[in-house]
């Protein structure tokens, strides 16, 4: 593979095509490795199957002489936590990991830079403002996040520079949770959402490609970042925002029993995805110098939905 290529496993989600977007317009060629093919008939993007869990020379191929690798493969967390999805949101991340680490001490030419996705949710539901150096948190994603970037660094090679990125709620134009908050504003929900002093930590797909970028063009870039816009907000600022840049008047409030109905038989997720949250900011970015396109929310969705 030319030493322009960055090979982005779990690919065809949101991000993944974003970001691969992302380095096309920096001069990189991505390739993206996924399960499923994307649904964009009209991908600009090379797509090589596999199925995250047998090494397969069809996607080995791929990883042999390029410039780096990011994963982000793990099953989504926006489904309602039965215990089969619990199971599969944490084997899905910590065995694609082992598996793309041993892929790696098997062919010649093993990339020398590995990005890996984590999640802010590491640090729990907490209402203090959390950094890199914070105590990680108690539940079900807590643990799911320690094991992920344990099983990152149990596999990374010694000459590989290897990058983690708590990822806190990414906002874009083409997917993920921000076109079910527009869903909630649009049935005249968009009032607080329970309390309303749970934390949204929320990051432009921009600034997270960018984070991504320069964690690979810039070897200083090394260890945990916290890959969070550096002002999150209270759930009730957030909403007031996003009902604002809509231009949607009405605003019920939506109290935790509505919100527990309506999460599991209308969008058919967990509801606390929304009913708790966190407040976190990176302390090791500004020391990148770390510039931010969106630093602030009325930015972003001024950008996404305006």
């Amino acid at each position: 593979m030319s030493s322009k290529t960055i090979v982005i496993f779990g690919g065809t989600g949101f991000i993944g095509l974003s970001l691969a977007d992302h380095f096309k317009q920096r001069g990189f060629t991505a390739v993206l490795v996924a399960r499923t093919a994307p649904k964009n008939k009209e991908l600009k993007h090379q797509f090589v199957a596999w199925d995250g869990l047998y090494l397969d020379k069809s996607w080995l191929t791929v990883l042999e002489g390029a410039h780096a690798v990011v994963n982000l493969a793990g099953k989504t967390v926006n489904c309602i936590k039965t215990p089969d999805n619990c199971d599969l949101i944490l084997r899905s991340r910590v065995d694609t990991t082992k598996l793309i680490g041993k892929a790696l001490t098997v062919i010649d030419h093993p990339p020398k830079i590995w990005i890996q996705m984590s999640t802010a949710h590491i640090h729990g539901d907490s209402e203090l403002l959390c950094t890199e150096s914070s105590t990680t948190g108690y539940g079900l994603a807590p643990f799911v996040g320690k094991a992920w970037e344990e099983a990152f660094l149990a596999v990374l090679l010694s000459d590989t520079r290897g990058v983690r990125l708590r990822t806190s709620f990414v906002i874009g134009k083409n997917g993920g949770a921000l076109s079910d908050l527009k869903r909630i504003v649009k049935l005249g929900l968009g009032g607080t959402i329970s309390k309303g002093t749970q934390g949204m930590s929320w990051i432009h797909e921009y600034d997270l490609n960018e984070i991504i970028y320069q964690s690979i063009i810039n070897s200083s870039y090394q260890g945990v970042y916290m890959s969070t816009a550096p002002y999150p907000l209270s759930n009730k600022a957030f909403m007031y925002l996003l009902r604002k840049t809509i231009k949607f008047p009405i605003a019920l409030p939506a109290p935790a029993f509505m919100i527990k109905f309506g999460a599991r038989f209308i969008f058919k997720t967990d509801p606390e995805l929304v009913l708790y949250g966190r407040y976190v900011r990176s302390e090791n970015l500004p020391k990148q110098n770390f510039k931010f396109k969106y630093p602030k929310l009325e930015q972003a969705l001024e950008d996404l939905l305006a």
